[in-house]
């Protein structure tokens, strides 16, 4: 729950009352669908920032629905854990952001990069306080896969944290997440420049379909 200005309250994210009471134990939702079936150029499907010539294409890229249809409201546990319920929304690959090996810290030269996503995320909650973004953290492969997970929710957080100190993006609004190696974006074993990388996700067509503020 989001409180504004004026005392209007908004729900980010919104899940049954007793769907905590009826989860006995993990089980990925994404297990039920098909394989996602892409109608649309993958460039309209993954945006790397490197090309982003205007920052205006952050905002379009955002505000664009789902790519499948979503059945139901997903809890954020839910969008988290599962690969095939996060697919069905898009993704902005942050490649400006260069971490270096081992490192979660972003150059000071190049928190400014942040600069056109973060005016598209304040536009969107211009639009709907209650929009919810999911900033994911990746490694690449060298290393122990537990320190690289770790290493991976620490990038995650230190992207939201610029995002928040430098340009007023509300911490409520973020959820972060590491998935360490899991997701390499080139496929090596190899220390890879493009793997050590955030990514961010407009997640609210899957955590609360309908925004209150009631």
């Amino acid at each position: 729950m989001k409180i504004l200005p004026d005392d209007r309250e908004i729900v980010l994210v919104y899940v049954e009352d007793d769907y905590y009471d009826e989860v006995l134990e993990w089980r990925d939702p994404g297990l039920d669908l098909p394989p996602l079936d892409l109608d649309i150029p993958v460039r309209d499907y993954i945006l790397d920032a490197e090309w982003v010539e205007d920052p205006e294409d952050y905002y379009t890229f955002l505000d664009q629905p789902p790519v499948e249809q979503v059945e139901r409201t997903y809890s954020l546990d839910e969008v988290r854990r599962s690969a095939r319920i996060r697919d069905k929304v898009r993704r902005i690959d942050l490649d400006i952001i260069n971490f270096e090996f081992g490192s979660a810290q972003i150059p000071e030269s190049e928190i400014g990069k942040l600069e056109g996503v973060a005016g598209a995320m304040q536009r969107l909650l211009k639009e709907n306080p209650g929009e919810t973004f999911l900033i994911e953290g990746h490694t690449d492969a060298v290393g122990a896969e537990v320190a690289n997970l770790a290493l991976s929710d620490q990038r995650a957080e230190a992207v939201a944290t610029a995002l928040t100190n430098v340009f007023d993006i509300a911490p409520e609004n973020m959820e972060t997440q590491g998935y360490g190696e899991q997701y390499l974006k080139v496929e090596t074993q190899e220390p890879e420049r493009e793997n050590r990388r955030v990514a961010i996700r407009r997640i609210t067509p899957l955590v609360a379909p309908v925004a209150s503020s009631e």
